[in-house]
């Protein structure tokens, strides 16, 4: 790959991503708060890149950077609208300000296995972030967008969606859990 002298590949050279292994619960980098990116650069892009890749590849639709055991405030989340298609915006520090309405629906999580369930969030939501440049970002985000958004934000601050189930329900997926982990060794 060409470099400038800065360490930075040329311009027009094409990136190269990789696959990053998603990291599962219990491990405890999914429980830690996402340190603030202050960074922007090579390293980010090729961090968003790779978690892009990762996230189409195991086929999912958002992704947070302590997912791959990368605890940094950035979130890639999918906006395609047609199946087959790779379109994703890339939130950086993210905040949700704002929430409106409530809905509930399934939801699941590349990195809690064999576990979907109902949750309630808010319908709508207004975010503040940076793009991987650096740029600031403000939008409003509904329905499934929002949805996404507000799973993937929340990874950021160490809460995994079965914690917003009942007490039985994350009991129940405990054991569960358990039952698998045995399994596999």
């Amino acid at each position: 790959m060409l470099k400038h002298n800065d360490g930075a590949p040329a311009p027009g050279t094409p990136t190269i991503m990789a696959l990053r292994t998603i990291i599962t619960y219990p491990h405890p980098v999914l429980r830690q708060e996402a340190e603030l990116v202050t960074v922007f650069g090579q390293e980010l892009k090729t961090l968003v890149a790779d978690m892009a890749e990762t996230m189409y590849h195991a086929p999912g639709v958002g992704l947070a950077a302590n997912q791959i055991g990368v605890a940094r405030q950035v979130v890639v989340v999918d906006r395609s609208m047609a199946e087959n298609k790779r379109a994703y915006i890339t939130l950086i520090n993210p905040v949700i300000s704002a929430g409106e309405g409530r809905n509930t629906d399934e939801e699941g999580c590349l990195s809690v296995v064999e576990c979907y369930a109902k949750v309630e969030r808010f319908r709508k939501i207004h975010v503040t972030a940076q793009d991987v440049e650096g740029n600031p970002l403000e939008f409003d985000a509904e329905d499934r967008y929002a949805r996404i958004i507000q799973h993937e934000v929340d990874h950021l601050h160490g809460t995994l969606f079965i914690d917003r189930l009942s007490l039985l329900k994350r009991a129940l997926y405990k054991k569960k859990l358990k039952k698998i982990l045995q399994e596999q060794e």
